[in-house]
């Protein structure tokens, strides 16, 4: 099942496309969401994306899924690791910020505005949703667009694109796994 939720949640991060998803899913039994957690754990390090448990909020687990690589890159660009910094994060490897971000996330009862650039989107519009509070944005698709909104919306397209291309492959019967593409 949680083959389904890749799919429709993080297809352009399968595709290599974006940095990372985030996205809450459901569960039964702890121990078959260890077991299914572990499986695919497996299957996504060998293309070197990792998968991580943020919290728990009753029988859903909100999951971040993110490609190892990209994300090392994202978080050691200059600007940032100064917005970061204005958080409190101090982190060597990209494992230490996850962790910060997941302790953060348990602790605040919303999402801390910072997680953007956890998932890939501009500085420039993660420090604007900031700033204007989440108000004022020139368009609205993956997040809240600031700046460069042409950039944003053909963005938004090749995401759209993508997750059509991996919603009809999978339903015609192809894996998941075959759907990774490697780092």
């Amino acid at each position: 099942m949680l083959d389904e939720f890749l799919i429709r949640h993080s297809a352009p991060t399968l595709a290599g496309l974006k940095t990372a998803n985030l996205f809450w899913y459901p569960w039964e039994k702890k121990e078959e969401l260890h077991s299914i957690l572990k499986k695919w754990r497996e299957i996504l390090k060998e293309k070197g994306l990792e998968l991580t448990v943020m919290k728990i909020n009753g029988k859903r687990a909100l999951l971040y899924l993110y490609r190892k690589s990209r994300l090392r890159a994202d978080l050691q660009r200059p600007e940032t690791r100064k917005m970061l910094a204005e958080e409190g994060y101090t982190y060597e490897t990209a494992r230490e910020a996850v962790e910060i971000l997941r302790q953060r996330i348990m602790q605040c009862r919303v999402f801390p505005h910072e997680i953007g650039l956890f998932l890939g989107y501009p500085e420039e519009d993660v420090r604007g949703f900031i700033e204007n509070e989440g108000r004022n944005c020139k368009c609205c698709g993956c997040w809240k667009v600031y700046c460069n909104e042409c950039d944003a919306r053909e963005t938004f397209r090749r995401f759209k694109k993508c997750e059509a291309v991996y919603e009809k492959l999978f339903l015609m019967g192809r894996p998941v796994r075959k759907l990774i593409v490697a780092a």
